[in-house]
């Protein structure tokens, strides 16, 4: 009965088409980031934080950045992990040009190199689609591939042909480099990752995520009301690499501290589509979902048989990975669609009307 919207009188239009028209929604929005930033970080480990964490929040920015260009533009890309790593190169570039800029704007700005070259990938989105379309950014991730391996630039000659992080500060703390606090590292990520968050909302719930979802669900249609898709499409791509790109440069310098170009394999595209497509497709909160559940479910499933006393090594534990994600993806495309973030919505759907069945 806590769960209702009687006695929520809305007395504005904006208030109408608010995002989160219940109070107990903002009510527990609130109550979530206040755990995640006042909380987590004191009750967690550093062990916690490092492996699960933050590459939790990366994926997550960086499955939202598929979203908008899959889920809400309808454009199939399979160069996520090549767009990350143009943001991750773009970034070590921009560190060693301007050593004395704040690391946090350097990792931003590394998006808008990411988002140029995914818009010159997403030009054979204007012609064509689907499998083709598919084919194409494929292409472009085994491009990318070889340029991080290729390009000696990049790394600055370095003989190992490896990113190696510095030292960054931001108000005489370290953020980044062996010296960085695994706590430091995750409230930037954290606050990263909840502003973008934000951005994309207001984009997807404005005039231009009306465009994407247009283009989606019928684009000679949206063509037909005006609006122009070469521009809109080309956008889509922009904006998903330009998220891609800054959870790229996350992953080095927030994370894992130094990476080679095989840490941007395609192995890396398919897996933030797998978190894409187990969240929910269009969906942000399914893009946290799906991080969650595929950087969880390894921990899981090495910690479920220790705590019934049985032994598992860990070559069997990524095959039963490999077996429930792909048994999850075939369930989803068939049973639900729109992923764990459809079933969240049923689940909060079914509480507002309880105990009546409709």
């Amino acid at each position: 009965m806590l769960y209702r919207e009687a006695g929520q009188y809305k007395t504005s239009y904006q208030a109408d088409q608010s995002i989160f028209p219940i109070l107990q929604d903002r009510m527990g929005l609130a109550a979530i980031l206040a755990v995640a930033f006042l909380i987590v970080p004191f009750i967690m480990s550093t062990f916690a934080l490092s492996s699960l964490m933050i590459p939790i929040l990366i994926f997550a920015l960086a499955a939202i950045g598929l979203n908008i260009v899959t889920g809400y533009t309808g454009l199939i890309s399979l160069g996520t992990g090549g767009f990350m790593g143009v943001g991750a190169y773009a970034c070590y570039k921009l560190t060693t040009w301007l050593p004395d800029v704040n690391i946090i704007l350097l990792i931003l700005c590394s998006g808008f190199v990411s988002a140029l070259v995914g818009a010159v990938f997403g030009l054979p989105s204007l012609r064509i689609k689907g499998f083709y379309l598919a084919v194409a950014t494929l292409a472009a991730q085994f491009f990318l591939s070889w340029c991080f391996v290729r390009v000696p630039w990049l790394v600055n000659y370095n003989v190992s042909n490896a990113i190696e992080v510095p030292t960054r500060t931001v108000f005489g703390i370290p953020v980044t480099g062996p010296n960085a606090t695994p706590v430091t590292r995750y409230l930037v990520a954290l606050g990263i990752v909840v502003v973008m968050t934000w951005i994309a909302s207001n984009l997807i719930h404005g005039r231009i995520g009306r465009m994407w979802m247009a283009v989606r669900d019928m684009d000679i249609a949206a063509e037909l009301i005006g609006i122009k898709l070469y521009q809109t499409k080309l956008l889509a791509f922009a904006v998903s690499s330009f998220y891609c790109g800054v959870a790229g440069a996350m992953m080095v310098f927030l994370w894992l501290g130094a990476a080679e170009a095989d840490s941007f394999n395609i192995n890396e595209s398919f897996l933030i589509l797998f978190m894409v497509i187990i969240g929910g497709l269009g969906s942000l909160i399914g893009s946290f979902f799906g991080a969650a559940f595929i950087w969880g479910l390894p921990i899981v499933l090495r910690a479920a048989p220790a705590f019934f006393g049985l032994s598992i090594n860990a070559a069997t534990v990524e095959h039963l990975q490999f077996m429930v994600v792909g048994a999850l993806i075939i369930f989803f495309l068939i049973v639900e669609p729109h992923g764990l973030a459809r079933l969240w919505q049923i689940g909060k759907q079914k509480l507002r009307v309880w105990p009546f069945p409709y």
